[in-house]
């Protein structure tokens, strides 16, 4: 493989680790510009030596959130474990079948988002919780399994619509929201891993400095939104998933 091929992917995925620690989403940078650069490799290889950078960035970003953050750990051990299932079955799926029906509903999903997300201009910037402690659980058993198995049937998004989760049915804001998703988002890469792992889908040679460059781009996101706070990764937020609805509506209306 040639050496700028891998320092542009490594670019990309410096950028991804940035966006992806902030709001989630950074699939959508990295995984098109592999795919755009790795044309002769099959798909299914393309997005499993995508997991292993896409773990990297999320572990460390991770690691920057949980030193500020507070986190219900007996909660979080369940819903990881559910997330890690959940990955692992649709990375399974999506080995076996195409994937294009979801892209709509998808779509549909991003439009409100978007519109929900500018207009209600307090959205993600306050904790407040509405559900008693039974109903909570329930919900992010709930959360874990939807998006889990998203996460490893589709991907892209994965983290922003975590984020999302977490702030509109939990009721945390953007940086609690964030540090959850990131969490959940270590047991769903895990879980594709360990899928694409068995099935030898890994190129290494890839995965590895992405890896790096990943994490990198994972630690100097999450200082920046612990440092600017939830202003900031509401911002972000939105731009993210504008940038996810085009991909989409590209996916939608013209690719096929």
């Amino acid at each position: 493989m040639e050496t700028t091929t891998i320092i542009l992917l490594c670019a990309f995925a410096t950028l991804a680790g940035f966006v992806d620690a902030i709001v989630g989403g950074g699939g959508l940078i990295q995984t098109p510009a592999a795919l755009i650069m790795l044309p002769n490799l099959p798909v299914s290889t393309v997005i499993g030596s995508l997991k292993i950078p896409s773990f990297s960035g999320t572990f460390f970003a991770a690691r920057q959130y949980i030193k500020q953050v507070s986190i219900n750990w007996t909660r979080m051990a369940i819903m990881c474990a559910i997330a890690f299932a959940a990955a692992f079955s649709g990375s399974l799926l999506l080995s076996q079948m195409s994937n294009k029906f979801m892209k709509p509903i998808i779509l549909v999903v991003l439009v409100f988002v978007a519109v929900y997300s500018y207009t209600k201009k307090d959205f993600g910037q306050h904790n407040h919780k509405t559900h008693s402690n039974k109903t909570q659980f329930l919900y992010a058993i709930l959360i874990s399994l939807v998006i889990g198995f998203y996460d490893g049937f589709i991907g892209p998004g994965a983290g922003s619509f975590l984020v999302l989760a977490f702030i509109s049915i939990l009721g945390y804001d953007f940086l609690h929201a964030s540090a959850h998703a990131k969490l959940i988002n270590l047991a769903t890469n895990l879980g594709s891993i360990s899928l694409f792992l068995l099935k030898g889908s890994i190129i290494w040679q890839i995965a590895i400095p992405m890896a790096l460059c990943n994490a990198f781009g994972g630690i100097l996101g999450a200082k920046m939104a612990l440092a600017r706070g939830n202003k900031f990764i509401r911002v972000f937020f939105l731009l993210v998933v504008m940038a996810t609805l085009i991909r989409f509506s590209y996916d939608v209306f013209w690719k096929y």
